[in-house]
């Protein structure tokens, strides 16, 4: 008879559940499938648009050149494009509530019990992100323009409280001893975060610019900006990966189980 470790305690395996097939999957796998299907989504859909629909998705209300399309119209103007954001989008959302579940054991079990109420705000702001997330990309500029610009609003703003108070929380309020996945965790943490909120900064300066003097390629340069702000947040999410680096899943027959 075999033992599933899970946490602090040991959960036996009858014979009949060693006999079942069953696949052991390393979650480090798990994390950068939910930072690499957007992200694939998301290069292929720029892509796609400045080589197929440049002209249009480059365009702005003062019809001033620009080479690069914005977020929003990259990812939500054009077929195929849309579509395969929305699925990007979809499944990886799917994947987050497992890593969410994740975040929510190592919480419970390695966070200083003072600073519980961060680590629940913290899981809070990750599920409003990941919501957000799929509203804005379901529901596009084009088809509900206030309802778009809000989730978005609320995308950066809680992604923003999220990445923060992870940081904090993983550097000062655990009961365990780091180590080396620790330390380059936090450290891609801080670099993400940061780049994070300095590519909002820049991106607010160039949407101004643009609609206080419409000049060339500042909207191209606010697009840039926005790209930041997306790619750094997956970089955060990756981060996930060292956070449970020697964490498997067990997939059998009776489901999905932490070892």
């Amino acid at each position: 008879m075999g033992k599933l470790r899970l946490g602090s305690e040991y959960i036996p395996l009858t014979d009949d559940d060693m006999s079942k097939t069953r696949v052991v999957i390393s979650f480090a796998k798990v994390a950068w499938f939910t930072v690499t299907l957007p992200f694939l989504a998301f290069v292929f859909c720029v892509a796609w648009s400045v080589l197929y629909n440049f002209e249009h998705s480059t365009s702005t209300h003062c019809q001033v050149y620009n080479f690069l399309p914005s977020v929003s119209a990259a990812i939500g103007h054009y077929k195929p494009q849309r579509d395969i954001w929305k699925t990007a989008i979809a499944l990886q959302a799917i994947v987050r509530i497992l890593v969410c579940m994740m975040y929510y054991r190592f919480y419970k079990e390695h966070v200083y019990n003072w600073a519980r109420y961060l680590s629940n705000i913290a899981l809070i702001m990750y599920i409003v992100e990941n919501m957000s997330l799929v509203t804005l990309s379901f529901w596009t500029s084009d088809e509900n323009y206030a309802f778009h610009k809000m989730s978005f609003i609320t995308f950066l703003i809680t992604s923003f409280i999220h990445m923060f108070l992870m940081y904090y929380i993983m550097r000062n309020c655990r009961n365990v001893t780091k180590d080396w996945f620790d330390a380059a965790s936090l450290k891609w943490k801080r670099r993400s975060m940061m780049l994070n909120v300095l590519c909002i900064i820049i991106a607010c300066y160039f949407f101004y610019r643009h609609n206080k003097y419409c000049e060339p390629f500042v909207y191209s340069m606010f697009a840039l900006s926005e790209y930041g702000v997306v790619l750094s947040n997956m970089g955060f999410h990756l981060t996930a990966a060292l956070d449970f680096a020697t964490t498997r899943l067990m997939v059998s027959g009776n489901g999905v189980r932490i070892i």
